[in-house]
């Protein structure tokens, strides 16, 4: 569903990707895994044709992203960092807002709503204006829009962020669940979200790929791992 080939991007003199390539099927749940820095964002913000790849290519479905921006736009849900939402707007009115942005009227509107309200847990804020919601509803609410289309492919910048720790392992459990007939990438802090929810793991560290593979394949323990094959942010250039 996935194909990523060769892909970079720079902004001014740092490559913040560098030369990467990985693939994603359906069926897979990703974790994409690196410190602060690292090119995590980037590289989905590439997928999702928000930015231009200044090198390589990205296609999702077959589609070209950079020939094709609508027809692949159609088969991702996307939930950025720092995900925004119009917090003037109910929960309700938002999604209703973000169903229709996706093409969806009517029954099938409604259908897509309720299913994305029980998806997330969102049904004791429905009617509740965002601008009033905690951070982790507010955070479970633009969750919800990523998925308002049931899409093929799911593109989850730090999806459990701000989230509680029941919340987190209800978000986990969807995301594996959502695996099993979708293409996920998620990009997570937290490495014992590896454990919980991913099929495979990439750790990327300053826009190359240093190791993927299974969770048992990147080794035990995972967190040992990670220190040893990446640099800290705070470490000098």
């Amino acid at each position: 569903m996935i194909r990523i080939d060769n892909l970079v991007k720079t902004f001014g003199a740092k490559r913040a990707v560098d030369g990467i390539s990985f693939t994603v099927e359906r069926g897979e749940v990703v974790g994409f895994l690196g410190p602060n820095g690292s090119g995590k964002s980037t590289t989905m913000r590439m997928i999702t044709g928000y930015y231009a790849p200044d090198g390589g290519k990205v296609s999702v479905g077959g589609h070209d992203v950079a020939e094709a921006p609508l027809a692949t736009k159609r088969l991702i849900g996307y939930l950025p960092e720092n995900a925004a939402a119009y917090t003037d707007m109910t929960v309700r009115g938002f999604l209703a807002f973000a169903a229709e942005l996706r093409g969806l009227a009517g029954s099938a509107k409604k259908k897509a709503i309720a299913r994305a309200v029980d998806q997330c847990f969102l049904a004791s804020v429905l009617h509740q204006s965002i601008d009033t919601l905690s951070k982790g509803y507010r955070h479970r609410t633009c969750l919800a829009q990523a998925l308002i289309h049931d899409p093929e492919v799911l593109i989850l910048d730090e999806p459990t962020d701000g989230l509680d720790p029941n919340q987190k392992h209800e978000v986990r459990n969807l995301i594996r669940e959502l695996g099993r007939s979708k293409a996920v990438v998620f990009s997570t802090h937290i490495l014992e979200e590896v454990d919980a929810a991913c099929t495979r793991a990439i750790i990327i560290d300053r826009g190359r790929i240093v190791a993927q593979g299974t969770p048992d394949e990147l080794g035990r323990p995972l967190d040992e791992v990670f220190r040893r094959l990446t640099i800290p942010d705070t470490a000098k250039s």
